[in-house]
């Protein structure tokens, strides 16, 4: 009898993929939606069958039900153990508040912004428009940078490198004048242009980093791509070159 409920089981679960794959070829709108019930129901097919086969199989009594019961008491204690800790993580997020919703955050090479958080994870939407879930209990103990911090405005840091020989202090105003007429600069704040001699690779040069503050977060890239192409546009017009190589690879 416990092969004939396998059995039964086994076609339920192809009669419903059928059924979801006929919907969700028909209706794309409703497949997400499909899918999610097709999981719950998998799930309850899964656990239905394998009880009514425990049962049907072996010969229960209190001894065997207690040792199941405990086994089962410390299964769900371990799996447990993860979601306790990211709830009182999530406690302390929301207490501690090192970012807010909306913030855009950089977080173990992950960069985009903060779109909910709850109780067991925080979800970070990135610029590419992944949605990251990343459980509480990882704030606890790792370094979370915030951009903004609750303010709609954000700096932007732009690096631009040119040679040893150019001219330094046009090619800094060209990028000051570029940063403060931008359509994206947030004028109450103050543009800078710093001015430091690197060497990047092969490269001896003179870097110079415009730190601007953009209107709206989601306006960073947007921003930043404007401020690049005045800065080279205006670079070629005064003959300004990049850095040249310092050391011949072998």
């Amino acid at each position: 009898f416990s092969f004939v409920i396998v059995f039964i089981a086994w076609l339920l679960l192809r009669f419903t993929q059928s059924i979801v794959d006929g919907i969700s070829s028909q209706f794309a709108q409703r497949r997400m939606l499909m899918q999610k019930l097709q999981s719950f129901f998998q799930f309850f097919i899964y656990m239905s069958t394998g009880i009514a086969v425990f049962m049907l199989s072996f010969r229960i009594d209190e001894r065997i039900l207690a040792l199941i019961g405990g086994t089962i008491a410390v299964s769900i204690g371990f799996a447990l153990k993860d979601l306790a800790a990211s709830f009182i993580a999530g406690l302390t997020v929301m207490i501690d508040r090192p970012f807010q919703v909306g913030d855009r955050v950089t977080f173990e090479g992950h960069y985009g912004d903060i779109v909910t958080i709850g109780l067991r994870s925080v979800r970070m939407q990135t610029l590419t428009d992944d949605i990251i879930t990343i459980p509480n209990n990882k704030f606890l103990n790792d370094v979370v940078v915030s951009g903004n911090y609750g303010a709609l405005d954000m700096q932007v840091v732009i690096p631009f490198y040119i040679g040893m020989d150019q001219d330094i202090n046009t090619a800094r105003d060209i990028i000051q004048e570029a940063a403060s007429s931008s359509r994206y600069i947030h004028l109450p704040k103050p543009v800078v242009v710093l001015v430091k001699q690197t060497i990047t690779d092969n490269y001896l040069a003179i870097e110079l980093t415009c730190k601007a503050y953009v209107v709206d977060i989601k306006l960073e890239k947007l921003f930043e791509t404007d401020i690049t192409l005045r800065v080279m546009q205006e670079f070629r017009k005064s003959n300004i070159l990049p850095p040249r190589i310092a050391v011949q690879s072998q």
